[in-house]
């Protein structure tokens, strides 16, 4: 989601990064109303039904001007002649398939292209607008408004420079090198996410508490400033329309009350998503939970969520995960030594790097029941961050980095 061409090396504390990446999340073409899939994604839609640019209650605009005027002046409305107009009709500074980098009303902005999944009121976007708009938390970024124009809404976020976690993780140019060089910095972001995550399940301001159900780790930036981590697309399934309620009869509302969350319906990335989900298509905030264990074995090992190795000499591959790496490695008597990304050269509190496997393995359990809420997994990781810091401090590691996303 978020672009920066500087390329920048400094010294911690005073530690910034500078990289070129975007956001991976793809959308439908503005020209087009077909669903263009995420690369090695499903796509669950919401209900059987078309529904079409003339049947939407937002298309038109009077419904846009009554939406207008319902709201603060904080989101914002915007027209979406100013949308157009800010990304050049949509052909310049794309960041990914339907995500653009442009100037809005003298704010540098991300503008996100969704389709709606399913017919939504007006009443019923203002208020999640205004609920969305009024939540605020360090490792969230920023929804600042929307435009609607027929099947679609616009959702304008802030800019945030920095780079994907996944870019940060693994330099395609120079697999060796990665932005992430400690351990401590890794539990910071850890920790970042934790944090961000349990908000929007538990503080948002949402009686039942959201789902996210976009975690993943090209979905998170590390920013530029400080190394903080923040999560991207907070906020986008509620406005598209992916929300579904307990009573849907597409649903298994005994599974949803089970999970105590509302549930969403949406496109999944492989390697992301919880059993049930791959079953259901239905997602709870204990999918989300699932895909930010995934997201913490990311950080520990390095390794890709899911990738494909070359098996035998007929050609064939085979389908290998972080999360059957990390119970491998958890079994087996210094496994977990050989399992860490091997970057970190082995400059890490064992007892520590142990902890937080289990925290992503519980994370990632098949059964939904067993995995924690994301209350107690926050101050869980917090809890190690600190043993980390204090680890760092009694080995008086000097922990000046450079860092840059350059050729080396």
């Amino acid at each position: 989601m978020c672009k920066s061409k500087k390329s920048t090396t400094v010294v911690q504390p005073t530690r910034r990064i500078s990289t070129s990446s975007s956001s991976t999340t793809n959308f439908p073409s503005s020209s087009n109303n077909t669903e263009v899939p995420i690369t090695e994604s499903k796509s669950y839609i919401y209900g059987d039904k078309q529904w079409s640019k003339t049947s939407s209650s937002v298309s038109s605009h009077s419904s846009l001007s009554s939406l207008k005027q319902s709201l603060p002046e904080n989101p914002h409305i915007y027209p979406f002649s100013e949308i157009s107009t800010a990304t050049a009709n949509f052909s310049t500074n794309r960041l990914s398939s339907n995500s653009f980098r442009c100037y809005l009303r003298d704010r540098d902005v991300v503008i996100f292209q969704r389709k709606f999944r399913r017919k939504i009121d007006i009443p019923e976007i203002r208020d999640r607008l205004a609920l969305i708009c009024r939540s605020h938390h360090s490792s969230l970024v920023k929804l600042l408004g929307a435009s609607v124009s027929g099947g679609y809404i616009y959702l304008v976020y802030e800019f945030v420079p920095g780079g994907s976690l996944s870019d940060c993780l693994r330099n395609r140019r120079n697999p060796s090198f990665t932005n992430l060089s400690t351990w401590s910095l890794r539990m910071q972001i850890a920790s970042d996410l934790a944090h961000g995550l349990d908000y929007v399940h538990n503080s948002s301001g949402s009686g039942s508490g959201f789902v996210h159900n976009h975690i993943k780790s090209s979905s998170i930036i590390v920013s530029e400033e400080n190394f903080g981590a923040k999560i991207c697309h907070f906020g986008t399934s509620e406005l598209c329309g992916e929300s579904v309620t307990v009573g849907d009869s597409s649903v298994s509302e005994k599974n949803l009350k089970r999970s105590g969350s509302r549930g969403v319906r949406f496109e999944g990335t492989r390697g992301y998503m919880a059993p049930e989900f791959q079953l259901t298509g239905v997602a709870t905030q204990k999918t989300d939970v699932y895909a930010f264990g995934v997201v913490v074995l990311e950080l520990l090992s390095g390794l890709e969520a899911v990738r494909f190795e070359l098996e035998g000499n007929d050609g064939g591959y085979r389908r290998v995960s972080v999360v059957d790496t990390a119970r491998e490695a958890s079994k087996e008597h210094g496994g977990v030594r050989k399992w860490v990304d091997r970057r970190l050269r082995d400059s890490f509190p064992m007892d520590v790097a142990e902890k937080m496997i289990r925290v992503g393995l519980e994370c990632v359990e098949d059964d939904p029941n067993e995995r924690p809420g994301m209350g107690r997994v926050s101050m869980e990781v917090s809890k190690l961050y600190l043993e980390s810091k204090e680890w760092e401090e009694k080995l008086g590691t000097n922990i000046d980095i450079s860092v840059s996303l350059a050729p080396r």
